[in-house]
This record gives C-alpha cells, structure tokens and sequence, in this order.
C-alpha cells in the first residue's frame, strides 16, 4: 500500500497562531479546514526550542541527544538514518522544499549553503530534490535557491527584505516605526515573497510526476520566524495600534522584573542584558528596553505572515484536489518552535521551556480513504512521533531506531503520558543544561550542573492555576511531593541518546 504524503512546517509559529487553536487575530482557514477534517492534538510539544534540534527530529524520529543535534550549528550527519531514506527506500519519490536548515548555516561547506551556488537540487539526505530557502531574499550567509531566483528575476525587490544579519550575528535594527528589531516595509509582491515561492515550487515539481506515483513532500515555510518582514500588502492588513498587547505580556518592565525574579537567574539577565544565551538573538537586543508597541508591531507582522501561510497551504491543498489526489494523502502539519512575541515581554526564543516555545500546533489529517473520523486529541504527543506515523500511514514497519510512536487516530490511546523537551548548548560561555517533562498540566523543568548554573535550579507550573507560568513552585514547600514525583518520572522516562556527541561547528 503506497500513499502520497505531504508534510508541512513552519518555523517559529506558537500554537495559538491559529484560529482551530484559539487565534483570535490571523485568518486560517486552511489550517482551520485541515484540523476539522483530521485530528488536531491539543497538547503536542517539541522536543526543542530552537530550529536543527527539532527538524532533525521530525525527519528521524529521535530525541536530541539520540540523533545528536542538541543544538544550533551542529550538522545531522547525511547518511544518518532518517524518514526520508526509509521512504526513498520504499520507492517514493521524495523532496524538500522551503527550510530544511539540517546543516549548519553559517559555512560554505555543507550542502545546503551551496546547492543554489552549484546549480543542483539534490539529491540529498533521502531526498531526490532539495529546493531551498531562508528567512529573506538576500543572499545572506548562504546563497539559497529562492534569493539566487529572486535576484536573477526580480532584483528590484532584494533590497525590500530586512538585513536579518550584520557582520555574521543577527541585526537588532528596526526599519519602521516603533523601531521594533528586525521588522521592515517590504514592498515585494506577495506572489514573489518566499512564502508563496516555496508553495509554487513545491507544485511545480508534485506537477512532474506520474498520477500513479508515492511521493513524500516536507513543503517547509521560513515564516514566521524573524525578520518580520512580510509584503507590504499584507502587512497592511493588521495596523499594529489596534491589537492589544499579548495576553500573556506582564504590563510593565517592574512586573515583568517581579515574575523574572522567582525563576532561575538566566531568565533575568537576558532579560536585563546582563548576559546572552543564545546565538539567534541580537547580540545588542534587551528585553527591558522593548516597548509595548514594538511588541504590538511584531505581533501584527506575525499575523500577516501566518495568514500568508495559510493562504499558501490552501494554493497546495486546491491543487492536490484538482489533481484527483487529495483522497489519498495523507498531510500532516507542525512548526519546530514557538516564539515569545511579548510573553514576560521577550521576543525571539532561547533556553526557556515555557509554553510559547514549547507547545506546538499539529494536525494530522489522514488520507480520507481510510476512514479515520475527526477529532480533537489531548493525549500527550511529540515530534518524535511524525517519522514513525508517517511510516505506519506508508504501510511500512515503523523502524526500531525511532523513538516516537505512531500517533493516536482517536482519544483515550493508553500509554501516552508526557512529553520530554531538552536544551544542551553554550553561547558567550554561559552552558545552559534544561530536561523538561509535561505531564498531567505540570511543567517541570530540571536544569543541569554547568558553569553557569549548580543543578538544584528549576521551575515547576501548574498550567491549570497559571497558564501563563508567572508562579515558580520549585521552592514551594508545598509542592515538593509533587515536584519529586515528576523529577522521578523525568529521570526515569529521558530517551537514551547516541555513544559520542556529534561537533558543533558554527552558532546557527
């Protein structure tokens, strides 16, 4: 039994991006339409808060520290085992188009950042055809397909995309009103914007292949990740002055300063400026400093962005109808992070496993001749467990290297009882060690013996009393029975990981 199947990714999206999941400002009824007709789970999480750790999960099926990617700027090694070989292997053809960002970045070395350059497509990793893109259609650190298609087309439009980076780190530089960092006016068509050249290509080549063929497509989205520079067009559906501030947005730097001071002392400093702990935010980025109208700028910039995707994703899904194929493929959609976008007035991401960076949008929407009915699940699931659903969907045993399991066609599946979230990485020598387990609407996060911290630190939230995760019951003396038997669950439930670390080669 073959199947055509379409994997879909956005980066840096939070689960309320979506009006299915409770969005209240972008339109997507594509998205809206998928999760209807499928299976829309309600408590899936990463198992990284940042972008290579978590896509060479979705593609293998592994923990962080099995497949070895426990950071930014460490290469998934090619011929690793991964969802697309096993595929490959099966006869699909297969691709990636849009953002893989499965080698590290910044270097010449690696395929990704080099493919554009040599005029080549693949194939790669499992995949017969790599058709790539970044966050912007410069050319940046590397050369990508769609900034080297948009300069030999279009020049006039390059320099409307924000400059994302400066002098190898990302820009703090805001180009419009408030001054928010990396949001830009950007006056490039919405036809020729990455969003809608990752939903084209991807048609273009499902258009080169036979009616009777079993493919795997992974169409992934660079937005809504920083720079927020959408089409002007669409940015101007959302005028910034009339969004309220995040729900979740403190009020004030001395609030945000009173709910920091509870948590473990690297949340502060960042957020004062104190120190830096990690690569993907502006080294002269602090929080303390961003206003609620620069937060309200980059929210609006998100919403235009997610409505593009969604906008995007419905040009694919209209052609796979047209094509006769829609009844049998199965589509599955995710983002590999979330963003803060105003939560205890940050942006960006980092070490912090917090439900803006942690919980994840996921929809399955089975191939419609099996018959799967509609639901909405809560059990706990995790990317680990895409390769392995994708595999059983394919008719093809589910292999023993991956770690996840095939995900729930209905509620009440038994033995899903957590997720496990990790973060293992150094940045301006500050090491940072977090293991976090989500279960039963408890957040426990246990952090490791470092430089930087002595390993007694954590954090402990009852989603259920406070969603917003502004009350720390580490230290709670009433809740040390609670935090013992997670701590035991954690410890006792964390993936094996591989025989030797993999080398982390550049930052990002």
């Amino acid at each position: 039994m073959g199947r055509k199947i379409l994997l879909i990714t956005t980066d840096q999206q939070r689960f309320d991006a979506l009006g299915c999941n409770g969005g209240r400002f972008a339109k997507t009824p594509n998205l809206d339409g998928l999760a209807a007709a499928g299976i829309n789970f309600s408590q899936a999480r990463n198992q990284s808060t940042v972008c290579m750790p978590a896509r060479s999960t979705i593609l293998t099926g592994q923990s962080i520290r099995r497949h070895g990617v426990t950071s930014n700027g460490i290469q998934l090694p090619p011929e690793e085992n991964s969802l697309a070989h096993v595929l490959q292997g099966a006869g699909y053809k297969t691709a990636l188009i849009g953002k893989a960002h499965l080698d590290p970045h910044a270097g010449k070395i690696f395929f990704e950042n080099t493919a554009a350059i040599n005029e080549t497509t693949g194939p790669y990793r499992g995949f017969d055809h790599m058709e790539l893109c970044g966050h912007t259609g410069r050319a940046g650190r590397s050369l990508f397909h769609y900034p080297k298609w948009l300069a030999e087309n279009y020049p006039e439009f390059v320099g409307g995309f924000h400059e994302y980076a400066v002098a190898g780190a990302p820009s703090n530089n805001g180009w419009t009103e408030t001054g928010a960092p990396q949001v830009a006016d950007n006056p490039i068509p919405i036809a020729l914007y990455h969003t809608h050249w990752t939903a084209r290509r991807t048609i273009d080549w499902l258009d080169g292949l036979a009616d009777h063929a079993d493919w795997f497509c992974w169409m992934s989205f660079p937005d809504p990740h920083h720079p927020w520079d959408p089409p002007r067009e669409a940015a101007q559906r959302f005028d910034w002055r009339d969004l309220p501030v995040p729900d979740r947005y403190p009020g004030s730097r001395e609030k945000c300063l009173e709910i920091l001071a509870d948590k473990p002392r690297h949340w502060i400093q960042w957020y004062t400026g104190e120190a830096q702990f990690a690569f993907e935010v502006p080294p002269n980025f602090v929080p303390a400093e961003t206003t609620a109208d620069r937060i309200r700028e980059v929210n609006a910039m998100v919403h235009a962005e997610n409505e593009l995707i969604d906008d995007a994703v419905g040009q694919v899904l209209t052609y796979l109808e047209d094509r006769g194929w829609d009844a049998e493929t199965e589509v599955i959609f995710t983002t590999d992070h979330g963003e803060f976008q105003g939560d205890f007035g940050m942006l960006f991401k980092g070490p912090y496993h917090i439900e803006a960076l942690m919980h994840v949008p996921m929809i399955w929407r089975p191939a419609p001749v099996r018959g799967i009915a509609a639901a909405t699940v809560a059990e706990p699931v995790g990317h680990l467990d895409i390769a392995p659903t994708i595999c059983a969907a394919a008719g093809l045993p589910v292999p023993d290297w991956m770690q996840g399991a095939p995900l729930p066609e209905a509620k009440g599946e038994e033995g899903r009882e957590r997720t496990i979230t990790e973060w293992y990485d150094t940045w301006n020598g500050n090491t940072v060690e977090l293991q976090t387990l989500c279960r039963d609407g408890w957040v426990l996060t246990r952090y490791g013996s470092t430089n930087f911290y002595d390993g007694t630190e954590g954090e402990l939230y009852n989603l259920n009393d406070d969603p917003k995760q502004w009350t720390n019951l580490w230290a709670d003396p009433a809740r040390q029975g609670v935090k013992a038997d997670l701590l035991d669950d954690l410890l006792s439930n964390l993936p094996p990981g591989r025989d030797s670390p993999l080398e982390k080669v550049a930052p990002v």
